[in-house]
């Protein structure tokens, strides 16, 4: 993955993109194949690969957020708003 700046890393289609390759990464299927709408749990993303999302996260933005990110806000498009909101602070 390339470094991303932080204006940039505030656009929800930057996060939106990169959370969905991540989430079919974990799922092992194409970005395609999701439904950006569906709870991830739906889609099958364990608690296992919840907690890697969110050390993921942290890497790639730089951003502490809580263990329970999957369920706290339970679609990509959560995480998406969620996201673009703290980064925007």
């Amino acid at each position: 993955m390339t470094d991303i700046t932080a204006a940039s890393a505030a656009s929800p289609e930057v996060i939106r993109t990169w959370l969905t390759e991540r989430v079919a990464y974990y799922l092992e299927c194409s970005p395609a194949d999701l439904d950006q709408g569906a709870e991830l749990t739906e889609m099958g993303l364990d608690s296992v690969y919840a907690l890697n999302l969110c050390g993921d996260v942290e890497d790639r933005f730089g951003l502490v957020v809580e263990p329970t990110l999957a369920w706290d806000h339970p679609t990509i498009d959560a995480i998406t708003l969620f996201l673009s909101a703290e980064l925007a602070q």
